[in-house]
């Protein structure tokens, strides 16, 4: 056959570009197209719809875990505070509670939810005391399942998995105890965890220091997984930003929602003989880190994390575990 030109070679890959597709930007465009109005448009329909965020607090008794995430959403959100009648008691056993408000902040709306874990850690025997949380996280991922598998399923499924889970670790000094290991082992398979050293006010600046570097050689010893994964950076910009949370980790955390007067100023602080711990102060905690990274940064990559990967993990584990199941009974009914 005969040889193709220089020209005609290059005919055929523009071709190509064309009809694979390429990436067409400003300068390459004959006018002014209107593509980024397409974010107003979501975010128009976002302000209208709101979203959920459904958080989960573990930890033993006496830790601060309703005064943060009360300080976190600057309101009681927490069960212990929106109960007029609650009553301080350990359980006998975990049992889940979990309470929802609806927040709205210029013009946006979501619906947080905010599960607890009394009686998690509280125990002589702690034998086995994360089932009913592993449970719980569970249930949520078939209940969501269910709805999808619907022939006549809603439009909106209501979305209750958890979408993060904060640990609280009690200011020792020492390492993780052998209940955190085995807890955050297990649940990391199968939701976001954030550790978090609780009332790290405590601890002295090098315990400090010396705490959160035992921590992180015991998630590593153990093959514990908290968020944010490696393996779900998607790009270099957004691995650089999760380095840095991940050297934080675990967040070193104060809790209160009581104003103090400091230099003229009214802020959120824990009151002691040597002066005002400022939560809001990175030089005292770690607290606005965390803020950061759960509502200002993460909040919906925490979401997508859920969907695309734990909960897929679960999906495509039932919908197997399903077929199997069929293929056995099928084959049951063949013939002998």
């Amino acid at each position: 056959p005969p040889l193709l030109s220089p020209d005609s070679d290059r005919l055929k890959v523009e071709e190509s570009e064309r009809t694979e597709g390429g990436v067409l930007r400003g300068p390459d465009l004959l006018g002014y197209v209107g593509i980024e109005a397409v974010l107003d448009q979501m975010r128009r329909k976002t302000m209208k719809a709101g979203f959920e965020f459904n958080i989960m607090v573990v930890g033993q008794s006496g830790l601060g875990k309703s005064t943060l995430v009360n300080t976190l959403f600057k309101s009681k959100v927490s069960r212990k505070s929106c109960s007029p009648n609650y009553e301080e008691k350990i359980s006998k056993t975990v049992q889940l509670q979990s309470v929802s408000h609806v927040i709205e902040e210029k013009g946006v709306r979501m619906k947080l939810t905010v599960i607890d874990t009394p009686g998690f850690g509280d125990q002589i025997n702690n034998d086995r005391c994360w089932e009913p949380v592993l449970k719980h996280v569970n249930e949520q991922y078939e209940k969501y399942l269910k709805e999808e598998l619907r022939v006549n399923r809603q439009r909106k499924i209501p979305d209750t998995r958890v979408h993060c889970c904060i640990y609280f670790l009690p200011a020792s000094g020492h390492w993780l105890r052998p209940i955190d290991v085995e807890f955050m082992k297990r649940l990391g398979k199968i939701v976001s965890i954030v550790p978090v050293i609780a009332k790290a006010d405590t601890l002295t600046l090098e315990e400090r220091t010396e705490f959160k570097q035992r921590i992180r050689q015991d998630l590593v010893a153990n093959g514990i997984q908290v968020y944010p994964q490696k393996e779900n950076d998607e790009d270099a910009e957004e691995r650089l930003l999760n380095n840095t949370i991940r050297e934080s980790i675990p967040f070193a955390v104060v809790g209160t929602d009581r104003e103090h007067q400091v230099n003229g100023h009214r802020v959120l602080g824990r009151k002691t003989k040597w002066g005002i711990v400022e939560v809001e102060n990175v030089a005292h905690c770690e607290f606005a880190n965390l803020r950061d990274l759960l509502i200002r940064s993460h909040l919906e990559d925490l979401k997508q994390v859920t969907h695309d990967v734990h909960y897929e993990t679960y999906r495509v584990q039932r919908l197997t575990a399903g077929a199997v199941h069929q293929g056995a009974e099928s084959n049951k009914k063949l013939p002998k």
